[in-house]
């Protein structure tokens, strides 16, 4: 049974690999943005967190968010609309390897990037941390995309097969800004702060923030907590879009 697992995660892994405009999206666009606001921009209010350090924790939530939304919300999508799925439950594959496949593929593209964030900011932005800052807050983003994985898996259930992509965007972009993930949260209007802190783009970007001690950031157990309830939030949307799925698809 553990190997049907690997094997599939191995096979899921390899078929995101393989699609350029999912690679290439959820790699890329982190780093770019990282390289243009992180690296060239000026450390202004954030001392002594710079503004390469300060948005290495926001765009490292940015990019975890990105891998998972993509491969849930739009592979799921695409997997119903082509009859994938169908032929998934037909085989003697238990469902479960699907599940953890999604969510390893996912989370191995996001900890990528992260890892690449990190390097980043580490040789072009003199980012330092303690050793344990640094495995605490890789650890902290890559469990913490973990609700996203729900939130997509809803949204692939629910959007169709051409609409996915659309639909991801008009959630992901707008949670991303709004959460405070693209620019610091201080920079944001006043009415965004209060929108920031119903959206879980926020809670996780302010729990990798809290690891760093970055300025303004307290009371990170509560940050956990709110990230949390918004999991379990997630996760029953997605176990409702998912038996509404089979339900049509045994109609």
């Amino acid at each position: 049974m553990i190997r049907i697992y690997l094997l599939e995660a191995r096979s899921e892994f390899l078929k995101y690999a393989r699609l350029r405009t999912y690679a290439m999206s959820t790699v890329l666009f982190p780093l770019m943005f990282y390289c243009f606001f992180g690296l060239m921009m000026p450390s202004q209010g954030h001392a002594p967190t710079t503004m390469a350090r300060y948005l290495i924790a926001t765009y490292g939530a940015f990019a975890v968010m990105g891998a998972t939304l993509y491969a849930f919300g739009v592979g799921v999508a695409v997997e119903r609309g082509l009859g994938w799925l169908e032929v998934k439950r037909a085989s003697p594959m238990p469902l479960g390897a699907w599940f953890f496949a999604k969510i390893v593929a996912s989370l191995a593209f996001g900890a990528t990037v992260i890892l690449l964030l990190f390097t980043l900011g580490a040789a072009f932005g003199g980012v330092r941390m303690a050793a344990s800052q640094w495995v605490l807050m890789f650890g902290a983003l890559v469990a913490g995309a973990i609700p996203f994985c729900a939130l997509g898996l809803t949204i692939g259930n629910l959007a169709g097969a051409n609409s996915a992509p659309a639909t991801v965007n008009m959630i992901y972009m707008p949670m991303a800004f709004c959460g405070g993930l693209w620019i610091p949260y201080d920079f944001l209007p006043k009415g965004l702060q209060q929108v920031a802190q119903f959206l879980p783009s926020y809670y996780l970007g302010q729990i990798a923030l809290g690891i760093q001690h970055a300025r303004g950031v307290t009371a990170l157990a509560s940050h956990i907590e709110a990230l949390a309830a918004f999991g379990l939030l997630f996760l029953g949307t997605a176990w409702l879009a998912h038996s509404r799925a089979q339900d049509r698809a045994i109609a």
